[in-house]
């Protein structure tokens, strides 16, 4: 079923100046040659079962086998939750394929602009539900969760609309290019009868998991030191920095975790850009933080690393405590492979494809939120006022690296 009509969009408010990107990370251009599948066989959604990020940090929750309503779209628990990708870019496509072969997930409906497009997605996965006009697909009571992964700059309209029409709704970060309309989308959260979550996948990351566990435990002391760096390849940056800066696009993990580990908020920021090549925004970028508790936090992103560099991504956090310290490496995975042209370290964390699916954080991010819309409980792992604090950071690090001051937060 394809809905033909021209996506014409709700403007709330003038947009702002800054332009962005709703990438997850960059990593996925890496993996594009990777092989296609067509919507595979779904296992029975888990029942009582429950990921590990449920359980974190200490003990087991649990959710009665109830069947449970909301405003959109009654889910049983015995029920594969019915998702719906509104936006079928690089990382639309990468979402697309992880929910094609995610237990108790189905990919039940595709949205975006291109038709072509949209038919050689739908045929791929054998999803019937297309539309190219997104508030057609709002109108489908069928599908339980609206999945945004477009520009940036779309993110406040498409999801505010969503939410207000009572859907369940998982948007891919940055939430948007400004406070001002993170705010207008978490007081639209508030108003509608679904679950709100925006996709920080690091915090995923089984790596990140542990390292925030033993700060949770005290074997740190009190965090008085982050400094991190994320850095990707120049060709990678000359294709993303038309949309976005590195500081903004891949910053804003950092920031995030950064704020998360110490749960602390930022009151200052200092921020530098380098623009050595000729897209629209700055293909790297740097920023120092202080935090209403005295720790200071460093942010490095470099998308301008030589081809020949082995990582799908370098990217490393260390964390120094009053009584220790804890060092992430997310650039070496464990796989390191030699072949005639160079060495490669492939991911093998966020979303690698494997015995005919793809694993990873981004996975289980999507089971955690379709678990929260299974259960009727509001998702945790992240909230929606975490991510509007990640973004002020980093926008308030970008107007401070076009001013040359120091910005207070």
């Amino acid at each position: 079923m394809i809905v033909n009509q021209s996506l014409t969009k709700k403007t709330h408010m003038k947009k702002t100046a800054q332009p962005g990107k709703g990438l997850a990370s960059a990593l996925s251009l890496v993996n594009m040659n990777e092989s296609r599948r067509g919507n595979a066989l779904k296992a029975q959604a888990h029942g009582d079962f429950q990921p590990v990020w449920q359980r974190f940090p200490a003990e087991k929750k649990q959710f009665p086998p109830t069947e449970i309503h909301n405003r959109s779209c009654p889910v049983s628990n015995l029920e594969n939750i019915r998702w719906g990708v509104l936006g079928l870019g690089w990382f639309g496509e990468v979402h697309a394929d992880t929910l094609s072969t995610t237990p108790g997930i189905e990919l039940a409906a595709l949205c975006t602009r291109t038709e072509s497009r949209l038919n050689e997605f739908g045929d791929r996965y054998g999803v019937d539900r297309r539309y190219t006009d997104y508030h057609r697909m709002l109108e489908d009571d069928s599908i339980d969760v609206i999945g945004i992964v477009t520009h940036i700059d779309d993110h406040r309209d498409i999801a505010i609309d969503a939410l207000e029409a009572g859907k369940n709704v998982f948007l891919e970060k940055p939430m948007a290019p400004s406070v001002e309309d993170c705010d207008m989308i978490i007081e639209a959260a508030r108003r509608g009868g679904g679950k709100f979550m925006v996709g920080h996948v690091c915090r995923f990351d089984p790596r990140v998991t542990l390292a925030k566990q033993a700060i949770e435990e005290g074997r740190v002391g009190k965090i008085i030191s982050m400094h991190a760096r994320r850095n990707l390849t120049k060709a990678i940056g000359l294709q993303v920095c038309d949309s976005i800066s590195a500081l903004f696009g891949d910053g804003i993990h950092d920031a995030d975790l950064m704020l998360w580990f110490s749960g602390a908020k930022a009151v200052s920021v200092y921020g530098q850009e380098i623009h050595p090549d000729k897209s629209k925004y700055p293909e790297g970028g740097f920023a120092m933080a202080r935090l209403d508790d005295g720790a200071v936090c460093n942010i490095e992103s470099v998308w301008y690393l030589p081809e020949t560099t082995p990582y799908a991504i370098d990217a490393r956090m260390e964390v120094i405590g009053t009584e220790g310290a804890i060092y992430i490496n997310c650039g070496e995975a464990g796989l390191e492979i030699h072949d005639k042209e160079k060495t490669h370290l492939p991911d093998t964390i966020y979303w690698p494809t494997y015995m005919g699916g793809r694993h990873g954080a981004l996975p289980d991010e999507f089971r955690y939120f379709a678990d929260c819309v299974r259960y009727d409980r509001q998702p945790d792992r992240i909230t929606p006022e975490e991510s509007r604090a990640a973004v002020e950071l980093m926008v308030a690090a970008g107007e401070s690296a076009r001013t040359g001051k120091i910005v207070e937060i």
